[in-house]
């Protein structure tokens, strides 16, 4: 089974009066490239958490947002009270001695450093392994999501080889007559140049299959075949990791393709290469994207 590079996780969870959220998007790479986007007092445990994400992922470009909300029920639980009242007490005794307005006392005290922790001032220590169970959660549903398009790819990929393989089918039925075609053309213009009763028979036949066994395609077309069921066998085995692989083989697959062509002599079967190379071009393009 194939697994796309590309996906999208996301998971939320509300406990202990917070709202945690995970979400990521991978694109296709030639490695892992993790990019976290985390509150800055979790920043101890991102080490950890790109390990998580590495190895269970293995490929892509993977965008990762940890959001950690106080939920408004909860909302009182983050006013630093005792702060709150010493900064209210020591104000208002400055405002009697100065003889100072006391109007807008509250809202000032408020924005004074540590009176209203934000998400940034709780505890990580309290909250890192809530963070990573929603992280877990949410590459499961990354997964979820790269093996539906995974088995996308597998129906897109399987079709493009068939192709291929039914235009290698169309070329063993030309083969024989573009093998002949090659013989008649070789002694017509032979005679052309040579009466019949000056022409060596047995020389003739000799560097006729000399001419033959140079544009011989027979080998190409075993491999190219071989070439193209080892494809689906690596496609549908149990590796998880196997875009790399796929791309080695494909790449065997074209070599036999050009060879065959620049063998053709022949505008049928070169129209067949044609065909091949599209085909294998869009295998190309579509393996790019693959675990």
């Amino acid at each position: 089974m194939l697994h796309s590079m590309t996906g999208y996780g996301k998971a939320t969870s509300i406990q202990e009066g917070r709202t945690i959220t995970v979400e990521m998007r991978s694109l296709n790479s030639k490695g892992i490239e993790i990019n976290m986007k985390i509150p800055s007092n979790y920043r101890q445990h991102e080490f950890a958490w790109r390990n998580i994400i590495s190895a269970t992922l293995e490929r892509g470009k993977v965008d990762v947002i940890v959001q950690v909300e106080e939920t408004q029920n909860d909302l009182n639980n983050i006013i630093n009270q005792d702060l709150l009242k010493s900064y209210l007490v020591q104000l208002q005794k400055i405002c009697i001695e100065t003889n100072a307005s006391k109007e807008g006392l509250m809202d000032t005290v408020l924005k004074l450093p540590g009176v209203i922790q934000t998400n940034n001032d709780v505890s990580a220590d309290t909250n890192d392994k809530l963070i990573e169970d929603v992280l877990q959660l949410a590459l499961k549903d990354m997964q979820t999501f790269r093996n539906d398009e995974g088995l996308k790819l597998e129906e897109e990929l399987i079709k493009r080889i068939e192709a291929i393989k039914n235009s290698l089918n169309q070329v063993k039925l030309i083969e024989p007559d573009r093998t002949k075609h090659i013989k008649d053309q070789l002694r017509n213009n032979l005679s052309l140049v040579i009466s019949n009763e000056n022409i060596d028979a047995n020389r003739l036949e000799q560097e006729i299959i000399y001419y033959i066994e140079k544009l011989d395609i027979t080998e190409e077309m075993v491999r190219l075949e071989t070439h193209c069921i080892y494809f689906i066998d690596v496609m549908t085995d149990v590796l998880s990791a196997k875009g790399r692989k796929l791309g080695f083989i494909s790449q065997e697959i074209g070599r036999e393709i050009n060879t065959i062509g620049s063998k053709a002599n022949n505008k049928d079967l070169q129209v067949l290469v044609v065909q091949m190379k599209d085909e294998l071009e869009k295998i190309k393009e579509q393996l790019n994207n693959i675990l």
